[in-house]
């Protein structure tokens, strides 16, 4: 007989005490925290962010990336804003057309979403001197401190901020949140400082944050402190292996510092090695980033798969998380060149010149990634039991992991309030995956309850992410327990729907009440309680799971994509789509509104012509080091040594109202894509395909596209994900595939 895997509620040590923010006169939106929870209108809230930088985006395409990231689960929009980008030189700020930081924050609140800036000064984000204008990087001033000289110029630039803002980042405005600087670990008075300029510029909001990680030393009371968690990073020597502080992040765990996250930075910009200790300051665990993918830098490039980010956000969960925050959540390209980080304006790596795609859940060109459904259904559990979760403390099982290197024991937690819980399993890591863990039984133990489940051991398969109710009361149904796992809760009908999803490889059981445990064939109809339908869906829609949330959550199946704001729903790219109704149990077909498509279509792909025009010239086998780590080659070595491809488009694809989509499967080292002869995305191969808007890249129906690709020197010894090693060979000689897609229109829903 196998031995239960036990895990016994932990109360909370001390009773709840407020935070110390937000400050009496910046109280608004009816948030208030506390050192467990964040609150809207008196009710446990857990927010989740996603960074989009409306600066790399065009800003036609802002409303759209907002309705993606609301039908993402999303709920605050979080940015950046780039000093470099909007002050080139002084004296002349720019807030016009990409740049016009107050427009994009009306486009977040049209969609039902809240913001929070992160205004800097120092921003990083991959950016040109992390965001400082060359010219105040050129300035005798102590950069990030309270040098007068530097204030000055603080001033200066949070001034103009404001004023484009027009009060948009009041309390009571759209503007929640504020993050000072990025990433400042010793000058705890510093943040005080920027606080108090940016107050006196006539920007606030109810919350204050800064980034806390690598032991950061934050002054109390003043900033919320917020952390991160990346599953890989660029930011490693390309010789390296995966390091313990990736790895830790797949583990149950109740540390939130990663003495990881900026390590290189950190140094380049003169501060201490790191600490390990995380000090919460009385405000709850929160995070600003987690890995929503990674961005590639020359000499290494990672590429994680949708399992691997969704898995580092879900162990958040189980580990204690109040606001889940990624970093980023959509693509995106620098406003012009030179914005990048790069070794020679004395950071430690070579980015792409334009190219922040980032793999994030909504690329560059909107596509969205794999991690995309699996991070939709867990925001969906976030919104419909967020207000119970925020009061629930973290216990971790008593066998656990022996050390980083053990893929053998179950990775799982409880959340619990004492009476009713959620059991978060969270069974993946990337790279060496963990094994399948058999003859799985849980004791969970809440006070004097103690329940066990399954009925009967069962193998939990490598990649699960679950999470099962214990004790669960919905509506005056109570769920004893359920081996399925929980997305929302519908009303609506004559009693409450739960809706579970299928957990791959593992039988489906529910117990509700008193009753013993019964099997939840998956499916689509509902299960018929007394006081409570269950719908559990099977694992096979797992991707094709939607829930629209609002005071009457929607559920939705489709093979496309669903986009929403506040008022309206929209639909693309499908075949088919449908809509549960819980008062009758049944699904019905969408169609479109009237005067609109009256039908759902789908668009499909079809290859273009590439034409070789310049064979590519043999490669170096590097082109020069900083440190360790590799540079990326010059605009001369380019234009002696990279092939240049042709792309044959058909006229109609550039015409300024398709919605084309160029797909490029390609193989070398660097690539670059030019509108007639104007570089305006570039990347680094990592053995994955380059998709690019080309409304968005500036062509017309008279554009020259054209792609240079540089090859990748077999001696080379930059560091490549598993697929792309194994594709070197295609890498040396360059290759280039093309294919269209026509995306459909967005359809407004009936």
């Amino acid at each position: 007989m196998s031995e239960l895997l036990r895990v016994e509620h932990s109360a909370w040590p001390q009773p709840e005490r407020p935070a110390p923010l937000p400050a009496p006169h910046e109280r608004a939106r009816g948030i208030s925290v506390t050192d467990r929870a964040l609150y809207r209108h008196g009710e446990g809230w857990v927010p989740v962010s996603g960074e989009v930088h409306y600066s790399r985006l065009p800003r036609d395409r802002w409303s759209e990336r907002m309705r993606q990231l609301r039908a993402a689960g999303v709920t605050v929009a979080s940015t950046y804003a780039f000093w470099n980008h909007h002050v080139a030189e002084r004296g002349h700020p720019r807030f016009d057309g990409n740049l016009d930081i107050g427009a994009f924050v009306d486009e977040a609140a049209a969609a039902g979403l809240d913001v929070v800036l992160r205004i800097g000064p120092w921003a990083h984000g991959e950016s040109r001197n992390g965001g400082f204008p060359d010219w105040v990087q050129a300035l005798p001033v102590i950069l990030r401190s309270d040098d007068p000289g530097y204030l000055d110029l603080v001033r200066e630039w949070f001034g103009q901020l404001a004023a484009s803002l027009g009060g948009r980042a009041r309390p009571g405005g759209p503007v929640i949140g504020i993050q000072l600087e990025n990433e400042l670990y010793d000058r705890p008075e510093h943040l005080v400082t920027l606080k108090r300029l940016a107050r006196d510029a006539g920007m606030s909001a109810p919350l204050w944050t800064a980034t806390a990680w690598g032991g950061a030393q934050l002054p109390d009371g003043e900033v919320m402190p917020l952390f991160g968690g990346y599953a890989d990073g660029f930011w490693v020597d390309p010789g390296a292996p995966w390091d313990p502080t990736f790895r830790a992040h797949y583990f149950p765990s109740h540390d939130w510092d990663d003495p990881g996250v900026g390590a290189d930075v950190r140094a380049s910009q003169g501060f201490a090695a790191a600490s390990a200790t995380a000090d919460l300051h009385g405000f709850p665990p929160a995070t600003c980033e987690l890995g929503g993918g990674m961005a590639t830098a020359y000499h290494r490039r990672p590429v994680l798969g949708g399992r691997d980010v969704a898995a580092l956000a879900h162990i958040k969960i189980g580990n204690g998380s109040a606001w889940q925050g990624y970093y980023m959540f959509v693509g995106g390209r620098n406003p012009g060149p030179d914005l990048q980080e790069t070794i020679d304006t004395g950071y430690p790596n070579d980015l792409p010149e334009f190219g922040y795609d980032f793999h994030a859940p909504i690329g560059q060109s909107g596509d969205l990634a794999d991690s995309a459904p699996l991070l939709r259904a867990q925001h969906a559990f976030l919104t419909a039991f967020g207000d119970r979760l925020s009061g629930m403390s973290s216990a971790l099982p008593d066998v656990r992991a022996a050390s980083l290197d053990d893929r053998t024991t179950l990775r799982w937690a409880l959340r619990s309030d004492g009476a009713e819980g959620v059991v978060v399993i969270s069974h993946h890591q990337p790279y060496k995956q963990v094994e399948d863990v058999a003859d799985v039984q849980l004791r969970v133990v809440v006070g004097d309850t103690e329940t066990v489940l399954p009925s009967r051991p069962v193998t939990v398969p490598a990649g699960t992410l679950a999470r099962w109710p214990v004790g669960l009361t919905v509506g005056r149904a109570r769920v004893a327990w359920a081996t399925a796992t929980l997305i929302t809760v519908l009303s609506g009908g004559p009693r409450p729907t739960l809706v579970l999803l299928e957990d791959r490889g593992v039988p489906a059981e529910i117990a509700i009440g008193q009753a013993g445990p019964q099997v939840a064939r998956p499916g689509r109809a509902p299960l018929r309680f007394d006081d409570l339908d269950v719908v559990v869906l099977p694992a096979t829609d797992a991707d094709r799971l939607w829930v629209r949330p609002g005071s009457c959550p929607e559920l939705w199946l489709t093979d496309g994509e669903l986009a929403w704001d506040a008022d309206i729903a929209m639909l693309r790219d499908a075949r088919e789509a449908h809509r549960y109704d819980p008062h009758t149990g049944e699904w019905s077909i969408v169609t479109g509104a009237p005067g609109g498509p009256g039908r759902v279509t789908a668009t499909g792909s079809a290859p273009v012509g590439v034409e070789l025009v310049r064979p590519p010239v043999a490669p170096a086998a590097d082109y020069g080091f900083g440190g360790p780590r590799h540079r990326a080659p010059s605009d001369e070595t380019f234009a002696e040594r990279a092939a240049r491809y042709r792309v044959q488009l058909p006229a109609t694809s550039l015409d300024p109202e398709a919605n084309a989509v160029l797909d490029l499967d390609w193989a070398g080292d660097v690539g670059r894509f030019l509108v007639d002869g104007r570089i305006v995305d570039d990347r680094f191969w990592d053995g994955t395909r380059w998709s690019l808007s080309l409304r968005d890249a500036g062509a017309t129906p008279t554009s020259e596209i054209t792609v240079e690709v540089l090859a990748l020197s077999p001696a080379s010894t930059i560091a490549l994900a598993t697929d792309a090693e194994s594709r070197r060979a295609d890498a040396a000689a360059t290759s280039l595939r093309a294919s269209l897609r026509l995306r459909g229109p967005w359809q407004r829903l009936a």
